[in-house]
């Protein structure tokens, strides 16, 4: 059975530096099933809507991740952290406590951005978020794009990028084999 990756977007943006690093994985691991989950409808989060299944967009998203193996989040860093509409994803995300889909679940960082430093602040906190929700975020791999806006094509929207493609393929890869790793862990 193939494996299923869900992967988040962290900017709501359309033609995104982040989101054009998303559309990209699916072409550097093909082994695997990718499905795009979107955080774009989510309400913001409010313990007194959080009852029973959600909202229906939180309802879509909690399933969506589930359903998932692993999950990829690809995020831009807003003044040198966290974007407050993954911020707010994550946090639908790590509810109810005992039940929620995050808990065990791989994940993975990965960020872009047009200076040189990277998305490091930003995934930082991303990681402690996931942390705090029981996620099994892959240790010792980080995946830093900087100076993102001369690796891609303009007109196909992708990474271009010869020598950044081949870092994300293999960041792609060794989170594949992070999935059965835990897989392992959970029997």
């Amino acid at each position: 059975m193939s494996k299923k990756i869900g992967i988040i977007v962290g900017s709501l943006r359309e033609h995104s530096f982040n989101r054009m690093i998303a559309n990209t994985i699916p072409e550097l691991a093909d082994s695997v099933q990718y499905e795009f989950i979107s955080i774009a409808n989510l309400p913001l989060y409010n313990a007194d809507l959080d009852h029973g299944e959600g909202p229906d967009p939180v309802k879509q998203y909690r399933e969506a991740i589930q359903e998932a193996d692993g999950i990829l989040i690809v995020s831009p860093e807003y003044n040198s952290g966290i974007p407050g509409v993954l911020k707010n994803a994550l946090d639908w995300a790590s509810t109810p406590t005992k039940t929620a889909v995050l808990i065990h679940k791989p994940a993975g960082v990965i960020g872009a951005t047009p200076g040189v430093k990277g998305t490091i602040l930003s995934q930082q906190q991303i990681r402690q978020t996931l942390d705090a929700t029981q996620s099994y975020v892959m240790p010792f791999q980080k995946m830093y794009i900087s100076q993102v806006m001369d690796k891609i094509d303009a007109n196909t929207h992708k990474l271009a990028d010869e020598t950044t493609r081949k870092y994300l393929g293999r960041y792609v890869q060794t989170f594949i084999q992070w999935i059965d790793q835990v897989q392992q862990l959970n029997e």
